[in-house]
């Protein structure tokens, strides 16, 4: 595994910065991940715009140019990967990059409901607190399932820890709107785009009467689930999600020809 430290491309197991870094100590930073495909990133520029964004609400030195020079040599020193492509500044002023492995996702996901309540002054910051999330995600699996899924104490269904929430239900793909603070998922952009998806504001009880669901990032592309608190959805995975993988495929290798 390669990394790249404000700069200067080594292995990632002797890449260090300082113990003192408030990006360690406090989470205070922010980062993307990237799928790169043969060697290629897709939608770098959306990323970098979005991290961009969330420094400007956390009010950190940021400079997009700098860091996609720091992408293109960690890229170039790689040959051509798949692989994800994980980009960090923190609050301590550096910048870290890096190649990992792409992860072994299952075809099919199981979820657990966790009640879950966003901090409203990061609304739409990806910044390094992500131990919430994390835990969620811990408590999911605890209670016998694959992955968390993020709700309101009032029952409004958001996202995964990581990931953005898609479902069926009366014959229409939906998923949660941005205006109940959800991430705005790169991935959650491109699905809106080449599908006849739209915005509904979901609760559980919506959960209990689904056809279909499945959870959209980056990494994971399209991931159908095959139950939500136990209860078993049949069509995992059903149609709605096989058409929405092969959309998207198409759109990224477009994106990238």
């Amino acid at each position: 595994m390669l990394a790249i430290i404000d700069g200067t491309v080594m292995d990632a197991a002797g890449a260090q910065i300082s113990v003192l870094d408030e990006g360690l100590l406090r989470g205070d930073g922010v980062f993307e991940v990237i799928r790169v495909y043969g060697g290629r990133p897709f939608a770098l520029d959306e990323h970098l715009e979005r991290m961009a964004r969330s420094a400007a609400s956390l009010r950190l030195a940021f400079d997009a140019e700098t860091l996609r020079a720091d992408a293109a040599a960690l890229l170039r020193d790689a040959g051509a990967p798949d692989a994800a492509l994980r980009l960090v500044v923190t609050r301590g002023g550096r910048r870290i990059g890096l190649l990992e492995a792409l992860k072994v996702f299952p075809e099919t996901i199981a979820l657990q409901t966790i009640t879950y309540a966003p901090t409203r002054i990061l609304d739409g910051v990806k910044s390094l607190s992500y131990g919430a999330n994390m835990l969620a995600t811990r408590l999911a699996i605890e209670a016998g399932a694959d992955e968390a899924l993020l709700v309101t104490p009032h029952g409004r269904v958001l996202e995964g820890p990581t990931t953005s929430f898609f479902y069926v239900l009366d014959g229409a793909l939906r998923t949660p709107p941005l205006s109940d603070r959800i991430l705005d998922s790169i991935s959650r952009r491109v699905l809106l785009a080449v599908t006849d998806a739209r915005e509904r504001v979901t609760t559980v009880d919506d959960l209990r009467a689904i056809d279909e669901a499945f959870l959209a990032s980056s990494l994971r592309e399209v991931q159908p689930v095959r139950s939500i608190d136990g209860r078993p959805i049949d069509a995992a995975p059903g149609a709605v999600a096989v058409a929405a993988a092969q959309r998207v495929h198409e759109h990224i290798r477009a994106a990238l020809s």
